[in-house]
């Protein structure tokens, strides 16, 4: 209390580059399935924010296209699998090098693809399973039954049209699916950073020992996730591993935190434990969903604004400021 503060700076910088708030929009695929305008509306809005945004491999829009939305200002990381085709990869690597994104960012915790229960109660699936359920929420939402699926253009995943055998939705998601390599290796991930040859993020990472051992081999930034609790049945919340990865890391590489965040003190808690700045994803795809690009941006501001205000409530004025002390932990 009474901590005589004149300003708040919730600013931070993250691979080499200031954004304006500690939050980056996590990479998730298809978003022209919750909205028309798919990614491209979510990568202008992180420009917009002063923010930072990662597509997808399994987009709905493709590198250069996302890219342009984004602008010339905006900041662009593009989330990369090992793929079976290795050719894949190096396609990918140089469209982005051309389209200026500034970082890759390479998933590893999807070896084989997770047994998501949670699909096989919701009916969800590729192509869109027709349930009671289903036909009740679309006649709830008859404007966006209307607006981004009776006249929208189709969905596609442009990022893999000249891999896949058809450019059928599904027939790509399978493509996808036959691509996941369990096979892969560190010495994998080593070849990748040597072809990019710029700010490399590693995402999945769970262990102290995994953190240290990506560091070793090169990676700026270790991004602790657990892919949305959607892969490892049981494995652990982000938020549990921070610590000890953190200090596995020593300030070698920076710390973000993917996973749960839903709030503005899930941020400010994150970066007391020693994370640089969060990711997330969900909260993105709502907002676009409900309130088309505005929504997209209101996400950011009222995380900004959480952010804000608290940290003045805990006497802060600055994100480095804050550490353990500030966090009462429940054993």
């Amino acid at each position: 209390m009474l901590a005589g503060l004149d300003s708040v700076d919730i600013g931070t910088e993250v691979m080499g580059r200031r954004i304006d708030l500690p939050l980056i929009v996590s990479p998730t695929g298809i978003v022209a399935l919750f909205r028309r305008e798919g990614e491209g509306a979510l990568a202008a809005a992180a420009a917009r924010a002063g923010s930072i945004y990662t597509l997808s491999t399994g987009a709905s829009t493709s590198i250069e296209d996302a890219a342009a939305a984004a602008g010339p200002d905006g900041a662009m990381w593009f989330q990369i699998y090992v793929w079976r085709d290795r050719s894949l990869i190096g396609e990918y690597i140089c469209r982005c090098r051309e389209a200026g994104y500034k970082a890759l960012c390479l998933t590893v915790d999807v070896p084989v693809l997770g047994k998501r229960e949670r699909d096989f109660r919701n009916h969800f699936g590729l192509p869109l399973k027709v349930s009671p359920q289903l036909v009740f929420d679309v006649l709830r939402h008859p404007a966006w039954f209307w607006r981004d699926y009776l006249t929208a253009p189709k969905v596609s995943i442009p990022n893999i049209e000249n891999s896949a055998v058809s450019k059928d939705l599904t027939t790509m998601s399978k493509f996808i699916d036959s691509q996941f390599d369990p096979s892969v290796s560190w010495d994998d991930a080593a070849w990748m950073i040597e072809e990019w040859g710029g700010p490399f993020a590693i995402k999945g990472v769970l262990c102290a020992e995994d953190a240290r051992r990506a560091v070793d081999l090169g990676f700026g930034a270790i991004i602790v996730s657990n892919h949305g609790g959607r892969q490892l049945d049981q494995a652990p919340a982000p938020i549990d591993v921070l610590p000890e990865i953190v200090e596995a890391v020593d300030g070698r590489a920076e710390v973000i935190l993917d996973g749960g965040v839903r709030r503005g003190t899930d941020i400010l808690k994150a970066i007391a434990l020693g994370a640089k700045a969060c990711m997330t994803g969900r909260p993105f795809l709502f907002g676009l969903a409900g309130g088309g690009p505005a929504g997209a941006d209101r996400v950011f501001q009222i995380v900004g604004d959480e952010i804000r205000r608290n940290m003045t409530l805990v006497g802060v004025s600055k994100l480095a400021d804050l550490g353990p002390q500030h966090l009462r932990v429940r054993a």
